[in-house]
């Protein structure tokens, strides 16, 4: 039975290269659908739709290194304007349960801590392209740098997973810095756990969230 009334469920993963946040969506997608009768949606970003498929592309060609972190921070603000609007809020409004794969926070953990630019910038860059939507539920999915690094060694490095090990460390130290900041929201997980363990605790913060729309 659909618990949701009027407004669906917003819930946002996060985390460094390699902490496993794609493979959780998969397994909360199939637990919120099986177990919980809901109409579930799974982005990721960048991407999510035609014109942020193609900014994707440029933000994580290899090739591209002479990219600004300005103009960088401006292309995924560019597309997830185009598929907060194209696609999650009007998901949201059919009532049903959005999961992305990245959203806000990585603005602030990659642009922020990571390049090094001005937060109060980025913030404001957040709530321009997404007016105001934040998710009902983050789960940062946390993990030293170095057990990250070696888990995608076989992977081909995008652009941004070329910047190495003290660039994703900064990355880190951002998610967690935000994890203090919002801890109403968002919700921290041992990503260097068994997979099975993630997923369990990751279920108790859904588990509560779905309870309070009973």
């Amino acid at each position: 039975m659909n618990i949701l009334s009027g407004k669906g469920l917003f819930i946002s993963l996060e985390g460094i290269d390699g902490s496993g946040k794609t493979s959780l969506k998969e397994r909360l997608q199939l637990y919120l659908e099986k177990n919980c009768g809901l109409e579930v949606l799974g982005v990721r970003e960048p991407g999510g739709n035609i014109i942020s498929e193609k900014i994707r592309k440029l933000l994580l060609d290899a090739g591209n290194q002479g990219m600004t972190s300005r103009t960088e921070a401006l292309l995924y603000a560019a597309a997830r304007s185009q598929v907060v609007e194209e696609v999650i809020r009007p998901a949201l409004m059919a009532d049903k349960v959005v999961l992305a794969d990245r959203y806000m926070d990585s603005t602030i953990a990659y642009q922020g801590y990571g390049r090094g630019l001005e937060l109060n910038f980025l913030q404001q860059l957040n709530q321009l392209c997404t007016g105001g939507l934040k998710p009902d539920l983050t789960l940062l999915l946390d993990m030293d740098s170095q057990e990250a690094l070696q888990r995608r060694k076989k992977d081909i490095p995008d652009r941004l997973e070329k910047e190495g090990l003290i660039f994703q460390e900064k990355v880190r130290d951002g998610y967690l810095q935000l994890a203090r900041e919002e801890g109403e929201r968002i919700k921290i997980l041992d990503a260097g756990q068994e997979p099975e363990r993630v997923l369990g605790e990751a279920l108790c913060y859904l588990d509560k969230l779905l309870l309070k729309r009973l």
